[in-house]
């Protein structure tokens, strides 16, 4: 385990896996932490919203449909409550142990669905991100993108949806414009795989990207 005096490269290495609906971030995100493990890396799965059993429960608040809607700015503090508690209880702890952390979504999400989705602006959710894990950001983030008429078919193929995939098509217009945005601005931790085709095709890209940072990774001595 790392102690008080660590170095910075004994620190796991920190992944997300961020998309919007019907990318398949689930699917590829357990083939991801199934090749990991078969390079050796102690690898923990987790996601977000959610991650503890506190943060469970927020996601259920977040995801739920109901009558009285859920205000925007609640919603992204809801959002950034779970993600406070699931780093104190489950990443840093993973991290600093020296295990790698691969998370179904992270904060990226908050700057796509809010920032951009629900039109509130990169600023409220940056003065968050600076609150809860200012001294820590992703390694490297995968970003599932397709188109939002493809990805909302596969969602809403799956059966009920919940309170975000019932949401117009501006809304994803939106939120995929600000992924992009983010990828544009942050090429090297960001990269951006096509998601449009079918789950080999994406895994092969998927694996990849992974495989390239891999190669980076030990090449700095963190693995």
């Amino acid at each position: 385990m790392a102690g008080p005096g660590a170095k910075a490269s004994d620190r796991g290495r920190f992944i997300t896996v961020e998309g919007s609906e019907g990318a398949g971030k689930s699917t590829h995100v357990a083939s991801l932490v199934a090749h990991l493990k078969e390079q050796g890396i102690d690898v923990l799965s987790t996601r977000e919203p959610g991650g503890t059993p506190l943060a469970e429960d927020i996601r259920a608040l977040l995801l739920a449909r109901r009558e009285e809607p859920l205000d925007g700015l609640a919603e992204l503090l809801l959002m950034f409550a779970g993600r406070a508690q699931h780093l104190a209880q489950v990443i840093r702890p993973a991290l600093a142990a020296g295990r790698w952390v691969v998370c179904d979504r992270f904060t990226d999400a908050s700057f796509a669905y809010q920032g951009a989705g629900r039109a509130m602006g990169m600023e409220k959710v940056a003065t968050l991100a600076k609150l809860v894990h200012g001294d820590l950001a992703p390694d490297l983030t995968l970003y599932l993108d397709l188109p939002r008429e493809v990805g909302l078919a596969r969602a809403r193929s799956r059966g009920e949806l919940d309170r975000f995939e019932v949401e117009n098509d501006l809304f994803f217009d939106r939120v995929r414009r600000g992924y992009l945005e983010l990828a544009a601005a942050e090429p090297e931790r960001i990269r951006t795989v096509d998601a449009s085709g079918d789950l080999d095709e994406v895994r092969v890209g998927v694996i990849a990207v992974v495989d390239a940072f891999l190669v980076r990774t030990s090449g700095q001595g963190g693995r």
